[in-house]
């Protein structure tokens, strides 16, 4: 920084001497009359009174024909970098831009020679006759007038006095060494001012630089989940660079702009240029500013909107909340649907907001605003079908109550307990520990089971199935197998175990054992399961009984039946009364 502000303080001088050689050059008077060409002492030939007058010699001057197809247009009085007047139209056979040359020319002369720069209007037969010190200056003409201006001669000539005073009074200032040294001044007292700003600036920079690197270093543990980077810390630090980089070169901009206006606006001649500078920055500010100010009162309106939004949502989440805590119920509203319908509700009334706040935002009647609009609607009508399809399917899902949060169920070859039912997806645990996502389109197209909406009270149904030749007496089997589920732990004595013989295969009967299970402890299926299976296995060999499934290859000798004296055996027993 030393070094740059070094630099900038050697070429302040050199600056300022650039620019005070424009105001001497300024400065220096024009060759008298004398010295100049013929043609420079003879402008514009003009009548005053009765006869033909010149600024330099008021005599009679011939009237010379223009060329044909010479002098169209407009053309603009230029003196000392400003517009004076502007012709629009021939004069007695001169087009328009000789009109503007000669009188060009003819004011530079006036301006040479001094005096007191007094300037007057005469109104003559052709026009107004603008005159520095009684000497004829320009013409102005009816014709010369803006047809885009609803302005009358008077006026125009007006504003031409005034241009034309404006350029005596610079004049004069370029003709002073104590404006130029006052102008010269300022300059380097603005150049100083604008090093420093500049060096401030890049201070700024490292500091607002630091402040963003120890803010990123500092919540880097925050951008990881699961041990992954979710945003790339070196990417981060390029963007945060990038903003400190954007800020110091936009403000640096615009400080080099405002310098370099206020340094031409301290010279006579150059003045035009840092007015014209000055003048557009004003207007770009006045544009954006009355940009501003005529979008608030449509800011208002829609930020009332979002606001009535929000005061909805905000009403309607006791509700929501009383019955997600099972507080209160209502015929259409549980538990199980207090959630998602809480999420479809607020959705529905932003987008409401959203649509009724849509054309009082900035630029919403532009044709860019709409192109925009046209192509979101596109991208969501061709990309999200399927995803609204999804959403339709978990609306559905949720409001049907085919299955319920905690409920344990099977949909295909996945089963487990149901944690979360979304929108787009249901989430399931497994009895080994898994998490399965099931798309809730595919669990509407498939066979349910669920295990637990038939129990009485909590829990869910356990059940699993055994085949044993028909040598055993059913009553023993089933017996051991309602043993078996009294021995496992979370199986409920009430309601009491039963066992279904589910079918009379060719060669074994089939047994099923349904049971209800509440785990003292939060414990998947699969656990009951091992230890009721577990259970069984004991239980058989404990009485002697094989689990087999029986497959002949040839009949035995031995008839497969069994006596009454074995239908009880043990641990079976006669029912009462037998």
């Amino acid at each position: 920084m030393v070094g740059w502000v070094w630099s900038m303080r050697r070429a302040v001088p050199t600056v300022a001497l650039l620019l005070l050689s424009v105001g001497l050059a300024q400065a220096a008077p024009e060759p008298a009359a004398a010295e100049r060409p013929a043609s420079a002492t003879a402008p514009l030939a003009m009548p005053v009174g009765s006869g033909a007058v010149t600024a330099a010699n008021p005599t009679v001057a011939p009237t010379v024909a223009p060329a044909p197809g010479a002098g169209s247009g407009e053309a603009d009085v230029v003196v000392f970098n400003r517009i004076v007047a502007t012709f629009r139209s021939p004069l007695l056979g001169v087009p328009a831009d000789e009109r503007a040359r000669r009188t060009r020319r003819n004011i530079g002369a006036l301006l040479a020679r001094g005096g007191p720069g007094l300037v007057t209007v005469k109104g003559e037969s052709l026009g107004s006759l603008v005159l520095v010190d009684g000497t004829l200056g320009l013409i102005l003409s009816p014709a010369d007038l803006d047809p885009l201006q609803a302005e009358t001669l008077d006026e125009a000539t007006a504003r031409a006095v005034d241009r034309l005073r404006q350029v005596i009074e610079e004049t004069r200032e370029s003709r002073s060494l104590d404006h130029l040294l006052r102008g010269l001044a300022v300059v380097l007292g603005a150049t100083a001012l604008y090093a420093l700003t500049i060096a401030l600036l890049r201070r700024a920079r490292r500091a607002l630089q630091a402040g963003l690197m120890r803010l990123i270093h500092g919540q880097a543990d925050r951008l990881r989940v699961a041990g992954a980077e979710v945003l790339r810390r070196d990417r981060l630090v390029a963007f945060a660079r990038l903003i400190a980089g954007g800020m110091f070169w936009v403000l640096a901009l615009l400080l080099t702009y405002s310098w370099l206006g206020l340094a031409l606006g301290s010279f006579p001649y150059t003045r035009p240029w840092g007015e014209q500078l000055q003048g557009y920055m004003v207007g770009v500010l006045a544009a954006v500013g009355g940009g501003i100010l005529g979008a608030l009162p449509d800011l208002a309106t829609a930020l009332l909107i979002f606001l009535i939004a929000r005061g909805v949502v905000a009403a309607l989440r006791p509700l929501f909340d009383h019955v997600e805590r099972s507080q209160i119920t209502t015929g259409w509203l549980d538990q199980d649907t207090a959630g998602p319908t809480r999420r479809i509700a607020t959705l529905l009334i932003w987008l409401f907001a959203l649509v009724m706040a849509y054309p009082y935002l900035p630029g919403a009647k532009t044709e860019a605003f709409k192109g925009m609009s046209v192509l979101l609607g596109l991208m969501v009508t061709l990309g999200a079908s399927g995803t609204v399809g999804q959403a339709a399917s978990g609306v559905i899902l949720i409001f049907s109550r085919a299955v319920r949060r905690g409920e344990y169920v099977r949909v295909g070859e996945h089963e487990g307990t149901v944690t979360e039912i979304g929108l787009f997806i249901t989430r399931l645990r497994t009895g080994l520990g898994e998490e399965v996502n099931l798309p809730n389109a595919m669990i509407l197209s498939s066979a349910t089971k669920n295990y637990s909406r038939a129990v009485q009270g909590e829990g869910y149904i356990v059940d699993t199935t055994v085949s044993i030749g028909y040598d055993t007496p059913w009553r023993q089997v089933e017996a051991m197998l309602v043993e078996a589920a009294a021995r496992t732990p979370g199986v409920l004595a009430q309601p009491r175990p039963r066992v279904f013989q589910t079918a009379l295969a060719d060669y074994y009967p089939i047994y099923r054992l349904v049971a209800q299970a509440v785990p003292a402890e939060p414990r998947p299926r699969a656990e009951v399961l091992h230890s009721l299976h577990a259970n069984i296995q004991d239980v058989f060999n404990e009485y002697g009984v094989q689990i087999m499934s029986p497959h002949y290859m040839a009949d035995t000798a031995e008839p497969k039946l069994v006596p009454p004296s074995r239908w009880y055996a043990a641990p079976g027993s006669p029912p009462p009364g037998a």
